[in-house]
């Protein structure tokens, strides 16, 4: 029975010192394989009395059982070290500090907007806010602009549901319907008071109609310096002796304080607008930088037309002022030196995140 015993052990050994599957298979086929050393044991039986064959045979098959046991406690070994090794190489570290959420910030167009509200807040301007779904009366008649005008399109101007067909509702092309809506309201106040009735134009003492309203509107326009979505700032300055000087001391001090420099030149161009007159496109021109030399445009102005100042409910005979709108999306483009509008609303994080 000892050579038995020797087999089982050599056999433990020989699976204890295999590191690999494929190690491990070829100490098995030593042992229990076709011509392994229990095959080979089985095979001699044949030679033995019946009474032998039942005596060897039984201890061959224990011996044999025992090999079985030692090379499936082996594989299961291989396994877990295998599974263990795995685990270990996918491990995370609970220890080192999680990720954390970046942190965010304003967008370059609000951060240029919030610029502008506080430059015409400290030069005594109200800023004022209004609906971006506008009446046609507010949008385009108040403003003096006839009805075959180009901007009442449907090629220009989103229209919605609502309203009717001589009055429609749209998507406000410009913020300038704060001109009326602010003026009425700032005249309402004063109305009742001097007590003139609300059919007769406003004649009275007031203080001065001094606004900005900034915010989105929209125009069927797409590409690398226009967006269907865009952002304006309307400003107004209505008084009984507001002239053109005073439009270029306003326009000159707030454009030299949003892009921090005085190296910088104004020009006033004469234009057309339906609800100013006379009017007049504004062009800068830096003095120094990558745009040094080139003329930009960057607002529409003009003296507020008498219609429009009637529409307000004043009275145009003593009442005067002026109106400019600037794209506020134009504006940040030159202070942060950005080629492409688009760039603004892809919401990609890489460009945003340099401005935070």
């Amino acid at each position: 029975m000892n050579d038995l015993t020797v087999i089982v052990e050599n056999a433990k050994l020989a699976f204890a010192q295999a590191l690999t599957p494929a190690d491990l298979e070829n100490a098995k086929a030593q042992f229990l394989g076709k011509s392994g050393h229990m095959t080979e044991l089985m095979k001699g039986l044949a030679q033995l009395s019946v009474d032998e064959k039942k005596t060897r045979g039984a201890a061959i098959n224990l011996s044999k059982q025992a090999i079985e046991v030692a090379l499936n406690a082996r594989r299961q070994a291989m396994a877990d070290d295998e599974l263990s090794a795995q685990l270990r190489a996918d491990a995370l570290d609970v220890t080192l500090p999680g990720r954390q959420r970046g942190q965010g910030g304003l967008h370059p167009v609000s951060l240029a907007q919030e610029r502008i509200e506080e430059i015409f807040r400290s030069m005594g301007f109200d800023v004022a806010e209004g609906p971006e779904i506008e009446s046609d009366w507010f949008n385009f008649t108040a403003l003096n602009t006839p009805e075959d005008h180009p901007a009442r399109s449907m090629h220009d101007t989103f229209y919605v549901e609502g309203g009717s067909i001589t009055a429609p509702n749209l998507l406000r092309t410009h913020t300038s319907p704060m001109q009326i809506r602010y003026a009425v309201q700032h005249v309402k106040k004063y109305r009742t008071a001097a007590g003139h009735s609300r059919d007769d134009l406003f004649s009275g003492s007031m203080p001065e109609i001094r606004v900005i309203a900034p915010g989105r509107t929209y125009r069927v326009d797409s590409d690398a310096t226009h967006s269907p979505m865009f952002h304006q700032v309307e400003g107004l300055w209505v008084g009984e002796n507001i002239s053109f000087k005073d439009l270029k001391s306003v326009y000159l001090n707030f454009i030299t304080t949003f892009f921090e420099t005085d190296d910088l030149k104004l020009r006033f161009r004469p234009s057309y607008f339906p609800f100013t007159e006379p009017s007049a496109e504004i062009d800068i021109m830096f003095q120094t930088g990558p745009l040094n030399g080139r003329w930009l445009e960057v607002s529409g102005s003009g003296q507020v037309h008498p219609q429009v100042i009637r529409n307000m409910g004043l009275d145009p005979e003593r009442y005067i002022g002026f109106a400019f709108g600037s794209g506020i999306d134009r504006l940040a483009m030159l202070r942060y030196g950005v080629s492409d509008l688009r760039l603004f609303f892809d919401g990609d994080i890489r460009f945003l995140s340099q401005f935070q």
